[in-house]
């Protein structure tokens, strides 16, 4: 099912023994667009402290109860590596994390992540094995992963942070990105909503990432290989409703675009 993101906004993780706090932010990583981490809010319980949860730890999405369920117990949370979300994530930083809990590295393996195309939850990994263990998991070569521990870039952005971001057509502004569409299965974005008020009121369409040519982080506009006649002519998109599957495919349909697995 495809599902915004905005939706998520303010859901409870529960934990295997409580509640750890809200969703305020996600992650999504700006090379193969998919939702990588959960900010979470802690509150009261851990007072000033966000975290992040991965969506290979999620084995619920209670969208009508509005609750994440989560297989890590409070402990797990409390202890996990303190990461500053107010500032850029680095690949160093979620090399940490992600041994902490014996995940394996999404990058550098031939799928979405890693080794496979879903978040599942890996088989439990032994403290000594956790980091090139961790990093075989997913495929990479251990030249990749000395590469990858010395270098601080960062891939992930704030889906907070991208949305309002103009989008420009090849003969114009649309509007602005207000909202990202997931698969809740692959946490894969699969469209991004576009509030189009100031060009064509009342109105939201959706695009999907691989038609965006260039993302200008600067500038903060995303230029999108489409014209605004094909966007006004695209099937009009209701944010409130989930996105149907017939839907889905009249817009492949009328863009000329592949319907997506």
């Amino acid at each position: 099912m495809i599902r915004g993101i905005r939706e998520l906004m303010r859901f409870n993780i529960r934990a295997s023994d409580g509640e750890i706090g809200e969703i305020k932010d996600a992650y999504f990583d700006d090379e193969n667009w998919a939702i990588r981490y959960l900010v979470v809010d802690t509150g009261r319980w851990l007072p000033g402290r966000k975290v992040l949860i991965s969506p290979m730890a999620v084995h619920a999405l209670e969208w009508d109860a509005g609750r994440v369920g989560v297989g890590l117990t409070r402990q797990q949370v409390r202890d996990s590596p303190d990461i500053d979300t107010d500032k850029p994530v680095s690949r160093r930083h979620e090399e940490t994390y992600l041994a902490y809990y014996g995940y394996p590295l999404y990058w550098g393996g031939a799928n979405l992540w890693g080794a496979a195309a879903y978040p599942v939850v890996p088989p439990p990994v032994s403290p000594e094995m956790r980091g090139w263990g961790a990093r075989a998991m997913a495929g990479e070569s251990p030249a990749a992963s000395r590469e990858c521990a010395a270098s601080e870039d960062s891939h992930l952005r704030s889906t907070r942070d991208v949305s309002g971001y103009r989008i420009e057509c090849l003969d114009g502004s649309v509007g602005h990105l207000e909202d990202f569409l997931f698969g809740d299965a692959s946490w894969k974005v699969r469209y991004v909503v576009v509030d189009t008020k100031n060009w064509w009121p009342g109105t939201h369409v959706v695009i999907a990432p691989e038609w965006i040519d260039e993302v200008s982080w600067a500038e903060r506009a995303a230029h999108v290989h489409v014209t605004r006649a094909a966007i006004k002519a695209s099937p009009p998109y209701d944010p409130g409703k989930p996105m149907a599957e017939d839907y889905e495919a009249d817009l492949r349909r009328h863009y000329g675009r592949p319907l997506q697995p």
